[in-house]
């Protein structure tokens, strides 16, 4: 199960939660878990029944005005009860000013007490968005991800089956490269799985017989993207004689990545065949099927009806329309 430690959570930059910390230094090793927040409403009020001490706790004006109205002595008691949960953290919202027995209580217990400048609804967004993003499973495969026609396009395949090449004629095409050999995959609610590449490798693919190339640097900012949405999974594959290949494509095949079923279709590779054509025209076949038009299938129908429509002249020929 993916962690973060508190200390993560306030030294992130980019995400805009402008924290800072309080007191509770001890406790910044405390790690959270699930994406989900807390406000501390009910929990100040006597319903604990609900607390979930894995969680970050918001303290927001209403906790806040709740806590002003208690005699300090009751609002300590509360206070030290719910802290003696093992709470993770405590984060006060709007830059408010927080009591001292707040600060001894969040150091004498090891909670850490941080505070935003953010509205609470305004950050309880941020901080979900943030926790949604480093916390979802995360993995790593091999292969290419391309952006082709808006599609996230996986490449898959054995070492050398040439998927490095299939991308890199992609990319000299006018598509993006997101990620070559070392693919990171993060689950994202509600159900998309997004690719990207892994920082050392970043914009960089490697041809053999040409080394490491940096796509960013040959074909500029253009050819290149941080991140796609994984559309369809394509698994390139040696031919061999005598071995069945999907020659309809009726049937709908998946490739599960997080519990997410992704299009998938194998793709043999033979001398003669130009399989980045045929990447592209999958991408592009894919894009109709989810406009709701499958060309296989509607061959398929328009196939029965023309053998229904034979077998029903034949039977006419044989026993005649006029048989009672």
């Amino acid at each position: 199960m993916t962690k973060l430690t508190i200390q993560e959570i306030l030294d992130e930059k980019e995400a805009g939660l402008d924290l800072e910390l309080l007191s509770g230094a001890v406790g910044l090793s405390k790690t959270v878990s699930v994406p989900r927040i807390q406000k501390l409403g009910l929990a100040l009020a006597g319903y604990t029944d609900s607390l979930h001490p894995e969680r970050v706790q918001i303290i927001g004006s209403t906790e806040l005005s709740f806590l002003k109205m208690m005699p300090e002595d009751k609002a300590i008691g509360v206070l030290r009860s719910l802290c003696s949960n093992n709470l993770s953290c405590l984060i006060v919202t709007k830059n408010q000013q927080v009591p001292d027995y707040i600060i001894e209580l969040s150091e004498v217990g090891g909670t850490p007490l941080l505070r935003t400048k953010h509205l609470s609804s305004n950050f309880i967004a941020l901080l979900t968005r943030f926790l949604e993003e480093r916390l979802l499973p995360t993995s790593t495969l091999h292969g290419v991800l391309v952006d082709v026609l808006g599609l996230g396009v996986l490449l898959q395949g054995k070492s050398g089956v040439g998927k490095s090449e299939c991308a890199l004629e992609l990319i000299l095409r006018g598509y993006r490269l997101v990620a070559d050999d070392i693919i990171k995959v993060r689950f994202k609610l509600p159900a998309v799985v997004f690719g990207e590449g892994m920082d050392l490798l970043n914009y960089h693919m490697e041809i053999r017989g040409l080394g490491i190339l940096n796509i960013k640097h040959l074909f500029g900012v253009a050819a290149i993207r941080e991140r796609k949405k994984i559309d369809l999974v394509i698994e390139l594959v040696k031919w061999e004689d005598g071995k069945e290949y999907d020659r309809l494509g009726v049937d709908e095949k998946t490739f599960s990545l997080h519990g997410v079923d992704l299009p998938f279709a194998r793709i043999p590779v033979a001398p003669g065949r130009n399989i980045s054509t045929i990447v592209e025209v999958a991408a592009r076949n894919q894009l109709l099927k989810e406009m709701g038009y499958h060309s296989a299938r509607e061959f398929q129908e328009l196939l029965e009806k023309r053998m229904a429509a034979a077998a029903h002249l034949h039977s006419h020929s044989i026993i005649g329309e006029d048989l009672e």
